[in-house]
């Protein structure tokens, strides 16, 4: 893998709360010089759009914790569709896979999913998980016919691992989420089977290159 399939394979990300316009310029000028996609807040697609047309762009659905009802996520997907995503990264209601209720969630993907023709990512909250639920998630978010896993919002104590990449990529592809701050971390997740890394720190990743 060279550098610039390296920078292809990373979702440079800005979805803090104090996240701007320009915030979300700065990310997509750095897509352009560097190759990668972009994932943004769903208030700034429509500008993000028009500005950095050629950047492929994800943004996220029932962030950060997923607890939205189904119905809102469900528009929500709908929305980002129609205002310039090429992905929807959403996140799975945590309580409900704990507590049990596996139809629940598989319902709540297959909606998402639904809304659009575009990739959607299931977010796991993989650090909240035990083993058994993360396997769980996998299943029920291969069922709905989501796309990939990902690892997390960011937003969780902890992040993306090398053993929970393993998990998960036995069930969809994975992006790696959370914790990601350089290269060595980011090929680790790559070499235990991740396809995507999800980062607010692409620049880093990219110019720490070492193929």
């Amino acid at each position: 893998m060279n550098r610039e399939e390296f920078a292809a394979r990373i979702d440079h990300t800005v979805l803090g709360p104090e996240t701007t316009v320009a915030d979300v310029e700065g990310v997509l000028d750095d897509c352009q010089e560097y190759g990668m996609n972009a994932c943004v807040p769903p208030c700034y697609l429509s500008e993000a759009s028009a500005y950095a047309p050629e950047v492929t762009l994800a943004t996220v659905v029932g962030f950060p914790h997923g607890q939205h009802a189904t119905e809102a996520k469900r528009e929500e997907a709908r929305l980002a569709a129609a205002d310039g995503a090429d992905e929807l990264d959403m996140v799975v209601n945590v309580g409900r896979l704990q507590a049990g209720e596996h139809e629940a969630v598989r319902a709540d993907i297959e909606a998402v999913v639904a809304a659009s023709t575009l990739p959607v990512k299931v977010i796991v909250e993989t650090a909240l998980l035990t083993d058994d639920e993360k396997r769980a998630a996998g299943k029920l978010a291969r069922e709905a016919g989501a796309d990939y896993l990902k690892t997390s919002t960011g937003f969780a104590d902890g992040g993306a691992t090398v053993a929970d990449v393993e998990l998960l990529a036995a069930y969809l592809p994975v992006k790696a989420s959370g914790g990601i701050g350089d290269y060595e971390t980011a090929k680790a997740m790559l070499d235990a089977g991740a396809e995507r890394i999800g980062a607010s720190s692409g620049v880093a990743l990219v110019e720490g290159f070492e193929g």
